[in-house]
């Protein structure tokens, strides 16, 4: 992440707190995020630096006002105004970050073999609350070359509880043995 969107990401949410509006804008500035990515010719558009800043302004006014907050809208003018607007995905994590850390909450993703079931998803969630203290944002993936198990990564920290990561301990010390 730069520190141009730890920065601007960081006043973003800074503002938004002090408003008591960090939530509502956290679920709007990823719903902008999804607009965009949807749209990519309008990014290039607002991007574009032969079209003079007033009148890209102007379309970003045009299409979000009264949709989003108004210190988000501003936010998104200032990037486009700088010709920065490419980094708002960065800046949304910053905001992202920060928000979570004001709220106690942990970012954590399982990666299993197979999808797992809805109850699977709230008991793992339920026990990785109790276990933290924290509450936990769970994001489950599937990866097949896991074989079994699951993978946790908590917040940076990685719990390896997998058949493959049971395996390659196997054949570390198989081959330790061998020699």
């Amino acid at each position: 992440m730069t520190e141009f969107a730890k920065m601007y990401g960081g006043s973003l949410f800074e503002l938004a707190a002090e408003e008591g509006a960090d939530g509502a804008i956290l679920t709007q500035l990823e719903e902008c995020l999804g607009l965009l990515g949807a749209n990519p010719d309008y990014l290039r558009l607002l991007s574009t630096p032969s079209l003079p800043k007033k009148e890209r302004c102007g379309l970003l006014d045009e299409a979000l006002r009264g949709s989003v907050h108004q210190y988000l809208l501003n936010f998104l003018k200032i990037l486009c105004e700088r010709g920065q607007l490419r980094q708002l995905a960065q800046c949304a994590e910053a905001y992202r970050q920060r928000y979570n850390a004001a709220h106690g909450i942990l970012e954590a993703t399982a990666v299993s073999a197979v999808a797992l079931t809805d109850d699977q998803t709230r008991r793992l969630q339920k026990k990785l609350e109790s276990v933290t203290g924290k509450q936990i944002r769970l994001h489950c993936k599937v990866d097949p070359a896991v074989l079994g198990g699951i993978r946790l990564d908590i917040d940076g920290t990685e719990l390896d509880g997998t058949v493959q990561s049971r395996l390659s301990g196997l054949r570390s010390s198989i081959a330790a043995a061998a020699l």
